[in-house]
């Protein structure tokens, strides 16, 4: 009997530590993860990650190749930069002695109107080394910008001088006043010239 009634306090004591309410609340918290987990299928969440995988695998994919087309696309202008270099590595060089090519065009001039004996006798030796001066040039890629008779390109040409002349087109090269120069295909410095206006 007394161990009946032990018994029953132990319940009573179980119970009054533990309200109903929270029994029930536990209880229904428990079904609830049980109903959750019940609900959940295993192969529909691997299917999700793998479609999430396979998303981010075609996202990383997009990015790789976006990255190596932007490197062939910098390895390409990086190309063409150092080509360019190399192409016009002289220019300083030769627009140094343009100035000396045309000092030495100039005394040929004065020299061939002369005449005096003694400065006819420099002449040869003026023209032997102007034209090795131009033969090197040339060598290098430097041409003469010389349109006398073509119309007027601001690229190529500066007009200093304007004259009228009806028998010639309009806006065609009369004259070239001072020799421009290109090297391969940039100009290193225009031709000043007269051009026809009419």
């Amino acid at each position: 009997m007394k161990k009946k009634t032990e018994k029953n306090q132990e319940k009573c004591e179980t119970t009054v530590t533990n309200p109903p309410e929270e029994v029930l609340e536990q209880e229904i918290k428990m079904g609830n993860t049980e109903t959750e987990t019940k609900e959940v299928d295993p192969v529909e969440e691997l299917k999700g990650q793998i479609e999430r995988l396979l998303k981010e695998k075609e996202e990383l994919i997009e990015q790789v190749k976006y990255s190596q087309a932007e490197l062939v696309s910098y390895r390409m202008r990086k190309d063409e930069e150092t080509a360019n270099l190399l192409k016009y590595a002289s220019q300083d060089l030769i627009s140094e002695l343009i100035p000396l090519i045309d000092n030495f065009e100039s005394a040929i001039k004065l020299a061939s109107k002369s005449d005096n004996p003694e400065v006819a006798k420099y002449l040869t030796e003026f023209q032997l080394m102007y034209t090795s001066y131009v033969d090197i040039l040339k060598k290098y890629g430097v041409e003469e910008i010389n349109r006398v008779g073509e119309v007027f390109d601001s690229k190529l040409e500066q007009a200093l001088v304007a004259e009228n002349d009806p028998t010639k087109p309009d806006e065609v090269v009369l004259e070239v006043l001072q020799k421009g120069y290109k090297l391969k295909e940039r100009v290193i410095r225009p031709a000043s010239v007269k051009i026809n206006q009419i």
